[in-house]
């Protein structure tokens, strides 16, 4: 019953990573016959801190996504990004209005319960223990990719890297911040997300200014001016993850079945919501009942 409800009410995650006419989406509004592999994670996630991030529907609009990156500026004394917008005043007549992003705002709107004193690097060798750990199949010094884990763990992988990635592709390999998320969230670590993506804003602003995390600069740009005009026509569209999806992830290219990643039950905070986390940079408990 658990699962039949979180099914029905989840899952929206959105690429971020860039925006165009055309923005992935997955959204789990109806049960899909093949969810069964990934229920475990899907319920991990939406008790996770990164839930609103990941799952919060939220309608985007080309223009005001366009104008933010288009006069966004970063001033280092204020570690602020400004930007401006545009709206109607009383008159009808548009008028621009400032906008103000720190690194609080973005925790605060993305609430994900993160601190200014978290760290925004976990040690490699911690994250690689967690990695294997979660059945991780590729070699220990390759380029980490999600098609190396088991289905369960490759959903989990491809969820994050499509709703916090700042790339424009390459969504099958996994950067370093990436697996500082999952190790984070699988681990019950601290770990400064909001600065994390708040950092990579800043450089879009240095340097290319693509439409960088369209979704979550809506939702900032609504929780500071919500009567922003919005017009239909402008909407960005965004693309529901359905059971093809799921399939593609239920399917290893180039593999046998008896060469495919084996299957890892659940681990850490995956398998117990009450999990601390190992102390001294450990990645499992020196008691194995732990985990």
């Amino acid at each position: 019953m658990r699962y039949a409800i979180c099914v029905q009410i989840l899952m929206l995650i959105i690429f971020t990573g860039f925006a165009s006419k055309s923005q992935h989406l997955s959204y789990f509004g109806r049960r899909l016959s093949n969810m069964k592999p990934f229920k475990e994670i899907i319920l991990f996630m939406k008790e996770s801190r990164i839930a609103k991030a990941i799952i919060e529907k939220h309608t985007c609009y080309e223009s005001h996504v366009r104008m933010f990156w288009k006069s966004a500026r970063y001033e280092e004394k204020e570690k602020t990004i400004y930007s401006g917008v545009q709206k109607k005043d009383g008159n009808g007549k548009n008028i621009d209005v400032e906008v103000k992003i720190t690194v609080g705002n973005v925790r605060r709107v993305l609430d994900l319960k993160d601190s200014d004193d978290d760290p925004i690097v976990i040690p490699e060798r911690l994250c690689k223990g967690l990695w294997f750990r979660m059945g991780y199949s590729g070699h220990v010094n390759d380029k980490y990719i999600k098609s190396r884990f088991c289905r369960p763990y490759k959903f989990l992988v491809h969820c994050v890297i499509y709703a916090l990635s700042h790339r424009k592709g390459a969504y099958d390999e996994t950067s370093d911040y990436i697996m500082n998320i999952i190790t984070s969230l699988v681990l019950n670590r601290p770990y400064n997300i909001s600065q994390v993506l708040f950092n990579h804003m800043i450089d879009n602003v240095k340097g290319e200014k693509y439409l960088m995390y369209p979704r979550f600069i809506q939702m900032l740009l609504d929780d500071q001016i919500p009567d922003l005009p919005k017009d239909s026509t402008d909407k960005l569209k965004l693309l529901h993850m359905i059971s093809e999806t799921l399939n593609r992830l239920n399917f290893y290219r180039g593999m046998k079945e008896d060469q495919e990643p084996i299957i890892k039950g659940k681990i850490c905070k995956i398998k117990n919501p009450d999990y601390e986390a190992p102390e001294n940079n450990a990645w499992r408990h020196d008691n194995i009942l732990v985990c």
